[in-house]
């Protein structure tokens, strides 16, 4: 699979150069982010204009039948996500390393929002079994990162996504999923604190 479209930071969250020119990559386009936006709530290939940021390996089976892969569902939902968490934004979303627990414990003990209202918006999304009902509660808590501007692993991202198509897989990525939310039971996330903060 060739990099996906949010690779475009350095694990610090500061913007690549661009190798073949040597400017500075910078935020995303609006009208890039746009296009993803605009794949929220919508399956794989029905935006036009999301088509040139897929990366994932087409599986020709499937596609001689109409099919998308599930890598490349997962792949779509994450440039989507990221499209709303990236919009208006300065510093890169995707930040290497901050899995989904993670930036749901810094969002949980950031004081924005209750803490009660964010178990429950965390508990609602983790206890979903079907791609579909994870998706519509990721979307409400990508937008709550993006009012703290908590950063978010969007490889990790797309993964997790990738892994709750298939039962045994999506209790992995639910186990995983806890362990880095309760961290805040022991004591503060010990990473990098939330960007604005």
């Amino acid at each position: 699979m060739a990099t996906p479209y949010w690779n475009r930071a350095a694990s610090d969250g500061t913007w690549l150069t661009d190798t073949r020119t040597n400017h500075p990559l910078g935020p995303p386009p609006g009208e890039d982010l746009a296009a993803m936006r605009a794949g929220l709530g919508r399956s794989f290939g029905e935006v036009p204009k999301l088509w040139p940021y897929y990366t994932a390996e087409i599986d020709d089976e499937l596609a001689r039948r109409g099919l998308a892969s599930i890598e490349q569902k997962a792949e779509h939902a994450a440039l989507a996500l990221y499209g709303l968490h990236q919009q208006s934004k300065s510093v890169s979303m995707h930040r290497p390393g901050v899995r989904l627990g993670t930036a749901l414990a810094r969002l949980r003990t950031s004081d924005k929002f209750s803490q009660k209202a964010v178990d429950d918006r965390v508990e609602a999304a983790a206890t979903t079994t079907t791609v579909d009902g994870l998706l519509i509660r990721l979307r409400g808590l990508v937008d709550l990162l993006r009012t703290i501007n908590q950063p978010l692993d969007y490889d990790h991202l797309m993964r997790l996504i990738h892994h709750w198509h298939y039962d045994d897989r999506r209790r992995a990525a639910r186990r995983q999923w806890a362990l880095d939310y309760q961290v805040w039971k022991q004591k503060p996330p010990e990473d990098e604190p939330p960007l604005g903060s």
